[in-house]
């Protein structure tokens, strides 16, 4: 175990209620492709904000594409060793809240108790109505896209469905924030744990912590825009580094 690994089990083994804030980082070790890194979704395709999205039906066969080409890399992605490491933090009695900016179901698949997640920016296992606002499992609607390339409707009110993910140029849920933010102010530690923290407000969450003086630890590839808050900085992939940090007892 690298001294690293070993600080961070030691601020772990003292704390008594963790925040953790988790990013794309987290999932690219279970096939979910991350979105800002070298070979990121980003550097392949450009986003369609919401705005585009309500205003465009061109814009919302090019969204409903982007999301049916992901869709068997999300339905078929397992929990690795991380999401798993934060269950047993969890069982520990350690874990306070988990505050992820991720989409894809996985900590949920993990086993982490649906009061102690916070998904900040949705999940891509439902769509929602954007009038009548009732949700679904999106199976029916990925497979009438990809049979008529057309996007879908709901079968309760006929109007537009989008996935059930915040979409840039779209609020978050302000409730879902502030309880974020309120968990992080209570922690005794913050966990940022593969996210670059650039993606504002969600990236306020572990800042509401650490501007408290609570002990902040960043893991991550690569630079992230907390590093010069943080107690302990680690650059390496976090489904390494956190399995062996979260000793079990």
């Amino acid at each position: 175990m690298s001294e690293a690994v070993q600080a961070l089990a030691a601020l772990i083994e003292r704390s008594e209620r963790v925040l953790a804030f988790t990013g794309a980082g987290i999932s690219t070790g279970s096939g979910i492709p991350d979105f800002r890194g070298p070979t990121g979704v980003w550097q392949k395709r450009t986003p369609v904000d919401y705005q585009e999205f309500m205003a465009s039906a061109e814009a919302r066969r090019e969204y409903w594409e982007y999301k049916l080409e992901g869709h068997h890399a999300f339905r078929d992605a397992r929990p690795n060793a991380a999401h798993l490491a934060l269950v047993e933090l969890e069982r520990q009695g350690k874990l306070a809240c988990l505050v992820t900016q991720n989409i894809d179901g996985l900590h949920q698949a993990a086993g982490t108790a649906a009061d102690q997640l916070i998904e900040l920016h949705g999940t891509n296992a439902e769509v929602e109505c954007i009038q009548c606002r009732r949700r679904e499992p999106c199976g029916r609607a990925m497979a009438e896209f990809e049979r008529t390339r057309e996007p879908p409707t709901c079968v309760h009110c006929g109007a537009l469905l989008k996935p059930a993910v915040v979409m840039f140029g779209q609020a978050l849920d302000l409730a879902l924030l502030g309880r974020a933010l309120r968990a992080a102010e209570r922690a005794d530690l913050i966990l940022a744990l593969g996210s670059s923290l650039v993606v504002t407000p969600a990236a306020d969450v572990p800042l509401a912590g650490a501007r408290r003086g609570t002990p902040y630890v960043i893991v991550n590839r690569g630079e992230t825009a907390h590093d010069r808050l943080a107690t302990l900085r680690i650059d390496d992939d976090v489904v390494r580094v956190l399995p062996a940090a979260i000793t079990r007892r």
